[in-house]
């Protein structure tokens, strides 16, 4: 937390303010307004993410694109064609991607999220800030991804004659779960990198697990209750049926949105109430 004096000299004038870097305390100061006083080093980190993300790559932001598109390629061939999964009646293409967009941004931001500290160790080290803003930026940043492979996706659904619902101005909604999920377990990770590097490690097998715990390839709806509301502990079941609901017109998530809703609050709750406990010895231990 910082606190900023100005001290007035025996002739009137005012002398250089100080500034004072005092602990939070509390486990209700979450230090969210400093992160707010601190919103133009936010712009300007998302602003280099999203620079350096595609620098040097040959195809550049395409890869926006592209890695939603090979999956539903891959999920449309194997799942699609050969394993005949059922798709609520959406072209299986069509099915898989509107799953995709979101999944794959999620993805993206939780795995730089998980890692901005440790990539930020030298600035961490040397200049204080709110520690916050790092893997907040890294979330924002998959905003840009979003954005690229939704006008793809929308253009598949034009080439399927597929009409948005009314449902569709809740796609804003949808995409603040995602990011609060995104952020949330991000927030967790990041901080326990800083300690244990075996984080990076686990990783890859931990989103390779919840893929296939998301129904992206299949619908939720071969599950019946109480077991299909269970399922929204998973928040990004209820993202990613929410996007088919708004988007293509299947049948509405109901309880599974609201219980993913709750779940993603109190991992984004936790998450920053812990990163807060820790942060103090990020610049110490990185």
């Amino acid at each position: 937390m910082l606190s900023s004096s100005r001290a007035v000299t025996a002739g009137g004038l005012l002398a250089v303010p100080s500034v004072k870097i005092q602990p939070r305390e509390g486990w209700t100061s979450l230090g969210l307004m400093e992160v707010w006083e601190h919103r133009e080093l936010l712009y300007f980190l998302v602003w280099r993410n999203v620079k350096v993300r595609y620098k040097q790559t040959a195809l550049g932001a395409a890869w926006a694109i592209l890695q939603p598109v090979l999956g539903m390629l891959i999920f449309t061939l194997f799942f699609g064609r050969l394993a005949r999964l059922p798709s609520d009646g959406i072209p299986y293409p069509l099915f898989t991607f509107a799953a995709l967009v979101p999944w794959t941004s999620f993805i993206n931001a939780l795995t730089d999220s998980s890692n901005s500290l440790v990539g930020s160790a030298n600035l961490i080290s040397k200049v204080y800030f709110p520690r916050l803003c790092v893997p907040l930026s890294a979330i924002l940043t998959m905003v840009v991804d979003f954005a690229i492979a939704f006008v793809v996706l929308l253009v598949m659904m034009f080439h399927y004659r597929v009409v948005p619902t009314a449902n569709v101005i809740w796609l804003p909604v949808l995409g603040i779960l995602a990011l609060a999920t995104a952020l949330g377990v991000g927030l967790w990770l990041s901080a326990l990198n800083v300690k244990y590097r075996d984080v990076r490690y686990v990783l890859p097998f931990l989103t390779q697990l919840w893929m296939f715990a998301t129904p992206i390839v299949y619908p939720s709806s071969i599950l019946h209750e109480p077991w299909k509301s269970l399922y929204g502990i998973n928040p990004m079941v209820g993202v990613v049926e929410g996007f088919r609901w708004g988007l293509l017109g299947t049948k509405s998530p109901g309880l599974v949105l609201i219980v993913s809703a709750i779940v993603a609050g109190i991992l984004l709750f936790t998450g920053l109430v812990y990163f807060r406990r820790t942060e103090e010895t990020f610049a110490d231990i990185i």
